[in-house]
C-alpha cells in the first residue's frame, strides 16, 4: 500500500529502509522522499517508524522519534 502518494512511497519500501538502518524520519525523507512534498503522509511514516523501532527492540531510538 501507497503511505507517501507524492513520491509513490510504499509501506515495504518504509520497512525495508528501517530495517537497513534509516531510524528516524530525516533519514526516511532523505531515502525515500516521504514527507517532502505535500507532507500529509508525515504522521503515518511517524507511526510506522515507532512501530517498527518497537518491534525491532530499538526503545532508546523512540523518544527521538516522538519529538
Amino acid at each position: 500500500m501507497y503511505v507517501c502518494v507524492c513520491n509513490a512511497v510504499s509501506d515495504r519500501a518504509i520497512l525495508a529502509a528501517i530495517d537497513e538502518g534509516a531510524h528516524s524520519l530525516p533519514c526516511l525523507m532523505d531515502r525515500l522522499g516521504v514527507a517532502t512534498a505535500c507532507g500529509t503522509c508525515e504522521e503515518a511514516v511517524r507511526e510506522q517508524l515507532v512501530s517498527r523501532l518497537r518491534q525491532l527492540g530499538k526503545h532508546s531510538l523512540l523518544e527521538a522519534v516522538a519529538a
